[in-house]
């Protein structure tokens, strides 16, 4: 009879490579000449260059430049510039996680998972250039996963419902992310924020866009919503953190929909 180790060594012979050294679960033994590289240093200097000079730089040859070493001698710690890429992503996501014991509202702890995702897409604005091939399978990205679903766990949902929850705010995160990181990047090009809301162009805006051509977006760029104008007299905060409310809030009433008795409606 095959005994359980065995069968976990056969589990895990399926992982691919870059998922397999996440986990560290493949030996590096003595890899080069003198054994002075790790994968952990080859994943920084990855990092380093993506965050100054955008993931279209990055090369095994000139990562290997940067760590004054050959190209090869990377290869044999990482097989493939797809294992670099995924190793990056994990790194990168080795967030502060709240403790177990914390206390936190679930709204409050969906609000702070939701931020610090918006946050790696901004320090890091090379990550949301890398394409989704998949579920996650890294264990910094898997342990944000279980902080939701730890979150989630005193309310009455099933697993689908937890898991379609963190979809949803995952990718509210990743839309967000990616407007602020493209926001950030327009401002260091020089581009003021009245530039980017769209202040500097708003009387043109108002001439064109006509009643007859736009009738219910007319009143909103004549009253200086549209281009940002008003924005300060906003009593809801900004349009971003209104969106996350609105999602956490259309949770909340799906919860008080769970938890009413079948055939009972509520009241007009």
């Amino acid at each position: 009879m095959t005994n359980r180790n065995e069968n976990e060594d056969e589990a895990l012979k399926g992982l691919p490579n870059g998922v397999a050294l996440s986990w560290g679960i493949v030996k590096q033994g003595k890899r080069g000449p003198k054994g002075e590289l790790s994968i952990k240093q080859i994943v920084d200097a990855a990092v380093a260059i993506a965050d100054r000079d955008g993931l279209q730089a990055v090369s095994m040859s000139r990562v290997a430049q940067s760590l004054g070493y050959t190209t090869m001698s990377l290869y044999r710690y990482i097989t493939s510039k797809d294992d670099l890429l995924l190793l990056m992503q994990e790194a990168v996501s080795d967030v502060p996680i709240p403790a177990a014991d914390s206390g936190q509202h679930w709204r409050d702890g969906l609000r702070e998972y939701v931020g610090l995702c918006v946050r790696v897409f901004v320090d890091h604005p090379w990550y949301g250039d890398i394409p989704i091939t998949g579920i996650p399978v890294t264990p910094n990205i898997m342990a944000m996963i279980d902080w939701v679903l730890r979150t989630l766990r005193p309310l009455q949902l099933d697993d689908f419902e937890k898991m379609s929850i963190l979809l949803l705010l995952s990718s509210y995160a990743r839309s967000i992310g990616l407007i602020q990181r493209d926001m950030a990047k327009a401002m260091r090009a020089g581009k003021s924020a009245e530039d980017f809301g769209g202040l500097s162009f708003s009387p043109a805006l108002k001439q064109l866009v006509k009643p007859e051509r736009f009738p219910d977006l007319y009143p909103v760029v004549m009253s200086g919503i549209y281009a940002g104008e008003r924005e300060a007299e906003s009593t809801v905060g900004n349009d971003l953190d209104f969106g996350l409310e609105r999602v956490l809030d259309g949770v909340e009433s799906y919860l008080e929909r769970r938890q009413r008795p079948p055939g009972d409606t509520p009241a007009p």
